[in-house]
């Protein structure tokens, strides 16, 4: 960084023809250009201006490095616009990641509303229910359905669902009715790993918080598995909003202990640095936040 300090001293001396001009028009003192151009000159071992009191010439290799170094410096600036350019503008590459389910039904109208704002953006949609690392997989942005944020990363909540327990008119029918969340400790139950305490259920009774542990022979990653195995009478689901709402309403599934239950999910977006943000990120991300402001999650 300081040879590339010496090497603007000396283009900007021989651009204003002289240390005082220079000083001036570039704020700087006329004794540290003098030094920067004197280090430099040591460093290469050669003189590239003659000084007198009156007039500042090039020498002959001073003219053929100018030459070359102006060049360069006007690469770099190029450069440094053109990265600053991106950061201000949302444009280029997006590469985001989805669940599968939600990012091919609620989000995708979202994420092409998006696109239509912004036309120097490109989208790269990976709908996956895996857990990916971003940084490893060169994903600027993640958007999860998670109850908790992943510490390592930066969060911002999007949007929020309601879950809810249910389970199919078959099971009701054969185990009994479902009164109170204590039955759950010895009734089958899906897991839904996903979940940040997958075995322990958290309920209200009578205004107090009561979490039940469950357990059950189906355990899975993906909750719209938790809802087929759910509607195939498996046992008991916690389930987002927007994933029972269809089943509940065609009656292949049961909403159950609805005065008890009732904790919610966040749409997160997660993204590896708070640090220089690119801007088709932020503006992906206020995008998002603006577009479910107006909608329902569920």
């Amino acid at each position: 960084m300081q040879d590339l300090a010496r090497i603007r001293a000396f283009v900007q001396v021989v651009d204003a023809d002289g240390f005082s001009a220079a000083a001036r028009l570039h704020g700087r003192s006329k004794a540290l250009l003098s030094k920067y151009v004197t280090d430099l000159e040591d460093h290469l071992g050669v003189r590239l201006l003659n000084r007198t009191t009156r007039k500042l010439s090039m020498t002959e290799a001073g003219e053929a490095y100018y030459r070359d170094v102006r060049d360069l410096l006007q690469r770099l600036d190029d450069l440094d616009n053109s990265v600053a350019e991106q950061t201000s503008v949302p444009q280029g590459l997006l590469r985001v990641s989805a669940p599968r389910n939600y990012g091919e039904t609620n989000l995708a109208p979202a994420i092409y509303s998006f696109l239509n704002t912004y036309d120097k953006v490109s989208l790269d949609l990976r709908l996956e229910d895996r857990k990916i690392d971003l940084v490893a997989e060169g994903v600027d942005v993640a958007l999860r359905i998670s109850d908790m944020p992943d510490s390592s990363l930066i969060a911002r909540k999007i949007a929020t669902t309601t879950l809810v327990l249910c389970a199919s008119p078959a099971l009701v029918e054969r185990l009994g009715p479902l009164t109170h969340p204590e039955q759950l400790r010895t009734r089958p139950c899906i897991i839904d790993s996903n979940l940040s305490s997958p075995n322990g259920w958290r309920f209200k009774v009578n205004g107090q918080p009561l979490t039940i542990q469950v357990s059950g022979r189906v355990r899975v990653n993906s909750p719209v598995a938790v809802r087929e195995a759910a509607i195939a009478g498996l046992g008991y689901a916690i389930l987002p909003g927007y994933l029972a709402r269809e089943p509940i309403q065609a009656g292949t599934l049961l909403h159950l202990l609805e005065d008890q239950f009732g904790d919610e999910l966040g749409l997160q977006a997660v993204y590896p640095h708070r640090q220089h943000l690119p801007a088709k990120v932020r503006a992906f991300i206020d995008h998002l936040s603006d577009w479910f402001a107006e909608r329902s999650l569920t």
